[in-house]
C-alpha cells in the first residue's frame, strides 16, 4: 500500500514539476522567459517549449496581433485660426521586437497604449496648430495623417526604440466644440431661413409677374376676339342691310307692310302688354289697310 502511495506520488510529482517546465506558445503570443528577473530568451514561433521550473525561470506573454489605438481624451485643440477643435482618431500599430519592448515601455500592451496615446496626442496637436479649420476636413486632411504617424515612428524609433510599428494613423472626426458648435448650427439655421426667405420673395415676385402677364394677355385676347366679333357682327349688319335693301326696293309696298308687321310683333310680345294709341295713328295703318281690303267687294 505505501509502495503505491509512493508511485502515486511520485508522478504527482513528476507532472507538476513537467507542468513547471513546459509551456505553450500561441501563434498570436510572443513567448518571453525571465531568468531572475532577466530577459533570457524571446519566442516568436509557436509550440511547445522548455524552461526551469520557478523561480529561475518564469514565462510571459506578450500579443503579437494588430492592435488599435482609438483616442482616449476628448480635450480640444486649437488650429491656425486659433479655434478649438475636436478631432478623433486612432492608431493601428503591432509590437515587434519584445525586449526593446519590455526595456523601453511595459510588461503588457496596456502601457504601449497609454504611453502611445500620449505621443499621438502631442503629434496632432503640433500639426493641427499649424493648419485651418478647412485643411482639416479637405484633401489636406491625408497629408496631416501621414505627418503624424511619421512624427510618431520618429519617437516610437529613436534612440531608446520602443520596439513597435506604426501601420497607420486615421482621423474618424473633426468637430468644433460644443458651444462653437451651437453657435454655427444656429448662424447656419439664420442663413438657411434668409435664404428660404429670399427665395419665398423671388418666388412671390416671379408669381405676380406671371399673373400681371397672364392677365394682361387675357385682356388683349378679350379685346381682339371683340374687336373680331364686332367687325364681323358689322359685315354681317351689312350684309343684312343691303339684302333688305335690295329686297325691299323691289317692292316698297311689302316692305311696309313687313316692317309694320315687325313693330307688332315686338309690341305685342306678351299677353298682358298694354297698349293706349289714337286709332287715326299711322301705326295701323296696314292692319286697317288689310281689314279695309278684306272688307272690300269681290269682283
Amino acid at each position: 500500500m505505501n509502495r503505491i502511495g509512493f508511485i502515486v506520488s511520485s508522478i504527482l510529482v513528476l507532472l507538476a514539476l513537467a507542468s513547471s517546465t513546459l509551456f505553450v506558445v500561441d501563434q498570436r503570443q510572443f513567448g518571453v522567459v525571465y531568468a531572475l528577473g532577466q530577459i533570457k530568451e524571446v519566442i516568436t514561433e509557436p509550440g511547445l517549449n522548455f524552461k526551469l521550473p520557478p523561480p529561475f525561470q518564469n514565462v510571459s506573454y506578450i500579443d503579437k496581433r494588430l492592435l488599435t489605438l482609438s483616442s482616449l481624451d476628448p480635450e480640444p485643440m486649437l488650429t491656425a485660426e486659433k479655434q478649438r477643435v475636436v478631432i478623433d482618431w486612432y492608431v493601428r500599430w503591432r509590437i515587434t521586437n519584445p525586449s526593446e519592448y519590455i526595456r523601453n515601455v511595459g510588461l503588457d500592451e496596456n502601457a504601449g497604449a497609454v504611453q502611445l496615446n500620449r505621443v499621438v496626442r502631442n503629434a496632432f496637436q503640433e500639426n493641427i496648430n499649424k493648419r485651418t479649420v478647412r485643411d482639416l476636413i479637405s484633401v489636406r486632411r491625408e497629408q496631416l495623417m501621414s505627418d503624424v504617424q511619421r512624427e510618431v515612428l520618429d519617437v516610437v524609433k529613436g534612440a531608446k526604440p520602443w520596439g513597435v510599428d506604426i501601420i497607420d494613423v486615421r482621423i474618424t472626426r473633426v468637430d468644433y466644440v460644443e458651444a462653437i458648435t451651437e453657435s454655427v448650427y444656429r448662424r447656419m439655421e439664420a442663413e438657411r431661413k434668409r435664404v428660404a426667405n429670399e427665395l419665398r420673395s423671388t418666388g412671390v415676385a416671379e408669381g405676380e409677374k406671371i399673373r400681371a402677364d397672364a392677365d394682361r394677355q387675357r385682356e388683349v385676347i378679350v379685346a381682339n376676339a371683340y374687336r373680331d366679333a364686332q367687325k364681323i357682327k358689322g359685315e354681317g349688319d351689312a350684309r343684312a342691310a343691303s339684302l333688305y335693301a335690295d329686297a325691299f326696293g323691289r317692292d316698297p309696298q311689302f316692305a311696309l307692310f313687313y316692317r309694320s308687321l315687325d313693330a307688332y310683333k315686338q309690341s305685342f310680345n306678351k299677353k298682358s302688354d298694354v297698349m293706349i294709341l289714337d286709332p287715326s295713328s299711322d301705326f295701323f295703318r296696314s292692319m286697317q289697310s288689310s281689314g279695309s281690303t278684306s272688307n272690300a267687294p269681290r269682283r
